[in-house]
């Protein structure tokens, strides 16, 4: 038995089951979940009609590396979207089921085996940066992102033999749960830092899509490599999704992309893991990824509900607009597992306490007295959220 399964915490949503076991919610309100980041708008329309062309499909084994038309319209996509001279769809691009799958798979692809070394990821997280690393046989550290440093990593914090022992860094940008985006000045001081300690950075960047109407779009991380002439991605990869940038998390579809040397040595290690990505889904991915009006409508939806939500919950909480994703992450009153207890109890809203998306170190879990609002459902259903939070906070 692989002994780095031990070592594995439970999962977010299992602890949040637990914790909400013995509450018994208000049955005056019906159930509101603002927990899970799975997008509840309506996928594009195209989607079912694309899915349904390549139905024939299923008596056919799917190409590892995906089909030429998918990896043709994510380079097409990347490019335009982030500015790119090109991508090269043969060698720079691989499809994925989902970026989970990727941002773990890769882990096991870029750490030595059985070398010390180190996977740094940013504090709170996406658990699977910690799992990935885990199993990897080595040893997760934690840069925590607070407030103090506008939500982004603060990794000046971090020692020379930090980056010594580094083979791996996450990102994540724009964060989650915070919506911060990593400046591109910061992305390309971190590829120098890649290129001096030798390892490989990996971004995730699946809210990359979601931001306010009007604003400026992320940027990425093979833009900032692509701005310091680096037009190969060394060192670098990014992570992108279909699930929340087009509502389909069911589909499973995602794709990473950057340095070629590392695309090769992923794509053999998916080969012998036998999970390359079925015919028909990628039929669907192409039409998606080929699309931008449907993504406009989703920022729009995305919009409306923070500017919405925000006010009526800026008199009660310590809540800040974030630059992008679909997240609020309010600091709470009390302790945060207390206050996702009281909420549930009086008012039939979910949340996820703050302190299950970090770790503690040093005595400090930057995810503690906050919780992770998921704005997720249709506007309505946000609002009276928001209403019902606001009017728990006014009882006192």
């Amino acid at each position: 038995m692989n002994e780095g399964l031990t070592q594995l915490q439970p999962y977010p949503f299992e602890r949040l089951s637990r914790l909400f076991a013995k509450v018994a919610p208000n049955p005056a309100y019906a159930p509101i979940a603002l927990t899970i980041g799975e997008p509840q708008h309506a996928p594009p329309e195209f989607a079912a009609t694309a899915l349904m062309e390549k139905l024939d499909s299923l008596g056919r084994y799917p190409p590892t590396v995906g089909s030429e038309d998918l990896r043709r319209a994510i380079a097409t996509w990347l490019s335009h979207r982030f500015q790119l001279q090109g991508v090269d769809p043969s060698s720079q691009v691989l499809p994925v089921n989902g970026t989970r799958e990727a941002l773990f798979a890769i882990a096991q692809v870029i750490v030595g085996s059985g070398q010390p070394g180190a996977v740094i990821s940013p504090n709170p997280f996406y658990q699977i940066y910690e799992g990935a690393a885990v199993l990897a046989g080595t040893t997760p550290k934690f840069i925590p992102a607070t407030e103090e440093s506008h939500f982004i990593p603060n990794y000046s914090a971090l020692e020379e033999q930090d980056w010594i022992d580094c083979e791996l860094l996450y990102l994540c940008t724009p964060g989650n749960p915070s919506g911060a985006t990593i400046p591109i000045e910061t992305l390309q001081n971190l590829i120098r830092l890649a290129d001096q300690y030798n390892f490989v950075i990996a971004s995730d960047e699946c809210y990359s899509e979601i931001y306010r109407t009007g604003s400026t779009p992320p940027p990425g991380l093979l833009q900032a490599a692509a701005g310091m002439g680096r037009h190969g991605f060394e060192r670098c990869l990014v992570f992108h999704s279909l699930s929340k940038r087009s509502n389909l998390p069911g589909l499973r579809s995602g794709f990473v992309a950057g340095d070629a040397e590392i695309i090769e040595s992923f794509r053999r290690y998916r080969t012998y893991h036998g999970c390359a990505m079925p015919i028909h889904h990628q039929a669907v991915s192409v039409a998606a990824w080929s699309d931008e009006d449907h993504v406009a409508a989703n920022r729009r939806r995305y919009s409306e509900k923070f500017d919405r939500v925000v006010p009526l919950l800026e008199p009660h909480l310590e809540v800040l607009m974030p630059e992008a994703g679909f997240y609020l992450w309010p600091r709470t009153p009390q302790d945060d597992e207390t206050f996702a207890t009281a909420l549930m109890e009086k008012c039939n809203v979910a949340v996820l306490p703050g302190s299950y998306l970090g770790r503690s170190v040093n005595g400090l879990n930057p995810g503690s007295n906050r919780v992770r609002m998921a704005l997720v459902a249709e506007v309505d259903r946000c609002v009276e959220a928001a209403q019902r939070v606001a009017h728990f906070l006014q009882q006192g």
